[in-house]
């Protein structure tokens, strides 16, 4: 072993140790605005039905591979995801009917203005 090597260290560019962050200053706007998907959101809630009912369809079968296995208290734990997620998806569908009708009827409004 060569303990007489002079070793060579990168030198810190600032007290810390870590990178900085750019404090409100955007230098490279293509990275934020990498996807303007509407059915992505930050908080990680689901807001696409088609994804809300593959949740429903896991955590159903999740719970069935718990009962054949004899874990009751698991079953029910999948259970209440499922019925959460349920839920998400009856709030969505109605929220989606809303906006149908709503623009259905504006729809209707700007016909009869055109008449």
């Amino acid at each position: 072993m060569n303990n007489n090597r002079k070793r060579v260290f990168r030198i810190r560019q600032n007290k810390s140790g870590f990178r900085r962050r750019a404090s409100g200053q955007n230098h490279n706007p293509q990275i934020n605005s990498f996807n303007n998907n509407r059915s992505f959101n930050k908080n990680g809630s689901m807001s696409n039905p088609a994804n809300v009912e593959k949740a429903i369809q896991k955590y159903n079968h999740l719970a069935k591979d718990a009962q054949s296995s004899g874990d009751l208290i698991l079953v029910q734990n999948y259970l209440q995801h499922a019925d959460h997620f349920s839920r998400i998806l009856s709030k969505l569908n109605s929220e989606g009917n809303k906006l149908q009708a709503d623009a259905q009827e504006k729809s209707v409004q700007t016909d009869e203005k055109n008449k």
